[in-house]
């Protein structure tokens, strides 16, 4: 029996997770990427909270992801001496009327209960707007994605395992034994790329519909509140004292790190409408999140080239689900597990 040997393309939250879940394994890998200053998964926030959205609804799967992820990346920081994964309180703050009454009605449901945090969330009028309205989530937290994945990729060099290259489609050959990349030869290759993937010739057919989004780093005098705060938009306090709001979704764009204008002003004005305390913008980032159409994610090995598997599609979710679908995709390719329906590639294409 061939030993595995595993190419991972691209080295984002989705990259990541599944060279640590074969590290755990023992299982031989090599990442290569680009090591791009602005991607998607280091601009992401790395929010990770239950109930979400306009609908006031948990998210897809949370208790399963939460679960794993807490335990995940508590792994990864005692391998690297260094914390990534902050719990934090969570205060949903609702805009108006309506919102009022919807959630009045939501938060009896069953679903909702076990992330209700029962005290009310105290809030300081001097620094939010309106802050009477809203509720405590529980079980929420954020992963510093950029300082997870900054010392992730050590690791990963030190061990030989990760390089820098811009790998293009035609630099990779599948045949029915394996994959060969520049000489080396692999048991599979996993592309992990993010949106670029929508130009992958062997996956012209999934629905790609990425979106956008920018975040800015903020100054304010919070007053010591470390909760994560939403109401329009959400705001991060962070250890280091700064501040990150966010964000925008724009579904039509060309350049991929330039947001537009009217986007921007968009954010600044309902991160006003939040924070009462003075606040300046220090910075903004802008990439594209990797969204399949109607899809949670998409993983699982190509119809006809069983050699070359996929995960993408993450979303704004990366930091949520990435360690749960990495260890679900890996199981898959060593041990012949069956992946979740909804989720595998082939049963969803198009």
């Amino acid at each position: 029996m061939i030993r595995p040997r595993i190419l991972i393309i691209g080295q984002g939250l989705a990259g990541t997770a599944l060279a640590w879940r074969l590290w755990e394994r023992e299982v031989p890998f090599v990442i290569a990427d680009r090591d791009e200053a602005v991607t998607c998964s280091k601009v992401a926030a790395g929010l990770i909270t239950p109930i979400t959205g306009m609908r006031l609804t948990v998210s897809w799967r949370y208790t399963a992801f939460y679960r794993e992820a807490l335990s995940f990346y508590r792994r990864c920081g005692k391998r690297l001496g260094q914390r990534f994964f902050f719990p934090r309180g969570y205060v949903r703050l609702l805009k108006n009327e309506a919102e009022i009454a919807k959630w009045h009605k939501r938060r009896r449901d069953p679903d909702i209960q076990p992330f209700l945090n029962p005290r009310p969330p105290v809030l300081d009028a001097e620094v939010i707007h309106q802050p009477e309205n809203g509720f405590q989530q529980r079980h929420a937290a954020w992963l510093d994605t950029t300082a997870y994945l900054k010392a992730s990729r050590g690791f990963f060099e030190s061990l030989g395992a990760c390089v820098k290259a811009d790998v293009q489609p035609a630099d990779v050959q599948d045949d029915a034994t394996g994959v060969e990349w520049q000489g080396q030869r692999f048991t599979h290759v996993i592309w992990a790329q993010g949106w670029s993937a929508a130009k992958h010739p062997l996956l012209h057919w999934v629905p790609f519909q990425s979106a956008r989004g920018t975040i800015l780093t903020v100054e304010a005098d919070m007053q010591g509140e470390k909760r994560i705060l939403n109401r329009g938009c959400w705001l991060l306090p962070r250890p280091d004292g700064s501040l990150r709001a966010g964000s925008t979704y724009e579904w039509k764009f060309d350049d991929a790190n330039t947001p537009a204008a009217d986007q921007v002003s968009q954010l600044e004005t309902n991160l006003r409408s939040l924070l009462k305390a003075p606040a300046s913008v220090t910075a903004m980032q802008t990439a594209v999140r990797p969204i399949v159409k109607n899809h949670q994610a998409l993983m699982g090995t190509h119809p006809a080239h069983p050699r070359v598997a996929f995960l993408n599609g993450l979303g704004s979710k990366g930091s949520l689900r990435s360690p749960w679908l990495a260890r679900h995709l890996v199981e898959h390719l060593l041990d012949g597990t069956a992946l979740d329906p909804e989720l595998d590639l082939q049963r969803n294409e198009i």
